[in-house]
């Protein structure tokens, strides 16, 4: 019963539509590997051309929806999960529904009459992924579904909370009640940098909740595009991690780390005025399938020690074992059990 609604989710649920193409198609719809962007008008055919292609795989995604699967099913407790966010009332939106109670989250979605459920074209080459999303109904979200008191009633149920930057575009009011409460209430609340768009066109945004992350999580390019927009004229890791780490905080109860992830290169943790750094399980390429969700994965299996109070070496480590299970994988998808001991 302690582990009961522990962590609390929200963000943009959005089905996958996940195949593998190639560089033309790339080419075709202007799009570079290994990012992640909001589509436009020209990316709109793209979904209809990759939902008739022979390998197309649909899986219930989302970044943050992602991470809270994954820190379930590393978790293995029922019930310890929950997440919000914003489903249109179609076949989507049920098939979402089904796969995240399946998973054993308990979910709160907001559905919108009007939009269709949110998807994201996953065009894969070569085992890497570039991520192009269309939100739909996730953009629908408003705080008045947080405030419902069936609905507050698990954020303070909660005691650590996880939002990806992602959701900076829809809701950021949703995401600012929140952090006010887990400072308020000495709780632990983490956020990622998510894509280098958000570090350049959600600035403000970002950094207005910037100062109530305990945790920041994110990846090389998302911390370079960071340090780049804040003019700090470096492109070490190490050094824009510690930097991250020591923005003011808007509560003292704990001090900020910073986790950011390089692929195969080691995860670099910036805590206390230091840097430490942690290798990954390497994976021959053969055994590669997909990147999709593989940083989801490192926070899921990341929060899911971090919420049993366990030291950070040992949340690195789940990190980097969710991450490899799921790279082994389409999309963020995983066996019935984990072995991770």
């Amino acid at each position: 019963m302690a582990y009961e609604g522990i962590l609390l989710g929200m963000g943009n649920p959005l089905l996958d539509i996940s195949a593998v193409v190639d560089e033309d198609f790339l080419k075709k719809y202007d799009v570079k590997l290994n990012n992640a962007i909001l589509a436009e008008e020209k990316h709109i055919p793209m979904y209809e051309e990759m939902a008739n292609k022979p390998n197309v795989e649909y899986i219930a995604g989302g970044a943050t929806q992602n991470s809270i699967k994954v820190a379930q099913w590393m978790l293995q407790i029922p019930g310890a999960t929950s997440y919000m966010g914003c489903i249109g009332k179609d076949k989507f939106g049920e098939e979402m529904k089904k796969n995240s109670k399946a998973a054993g989250l308990n979910v709160q979605y907001l559905e919108d009459e009007s939009a269709p459920t949110g998807t994201c074209a996953v065009c894969v080459v070569g085992g890497e992924r570039s991520l192009i999303a269309n939100l739909s109904a996730a953009n629908c979200y408003k705080s008045d579904h947080l405030k419902k008191p069936e609905n507050w009633a698990l954020v303070e149920k909660a005691k650590y909370y996880y939002i990806a930057g992602f959701f900076l575009t829809v809701s950021p009011d949703s995401i600012q009640l929140v952090a006010e409460h887990a400072a308020a209430k000495n709780k632990v609340f983490t956020m990622n940098l998510s894509a280098p768009f958000i570090c350049e066109f959600f600035k403000d945004a970002q950094e207005k909740v910037l100062p109530y992350m305990d945790f920041v999580f994110g990846n090389e390019t998302e911390a370079r595009t960071f340090a780049k927009v804040h003019g700090w004229e470096t492109e070490n890791v190490p050094e824009i991690a510690l930097k991250i780490s020591q923005w003011p905080k808007a509560s003292g109860t704990y001090k900020r780390i910073t986790v950011i992830t390089q692929g195969a290169d080691p995860v670099v943790v910036a805590e206390d005025g230091k840097v430490t750094q942690f290798p990954v399980i390497l994976l021959p390429k053969e055994k590669l399938v997909d990147t999709n969700g593989a940083g989801d994965a490192f926070v899921g299996g990341f929060l899911s020690q971090l919420v049993q109070g366990k030291p950070i070496d040992a949340c690195v480590k789940a990190g980097c074992y969710a991450s490899n299970v799921i790279i082994q994988r389409s999309g963020c998808t995983y066996p019935e059990k984990p072995d991770f001991n």
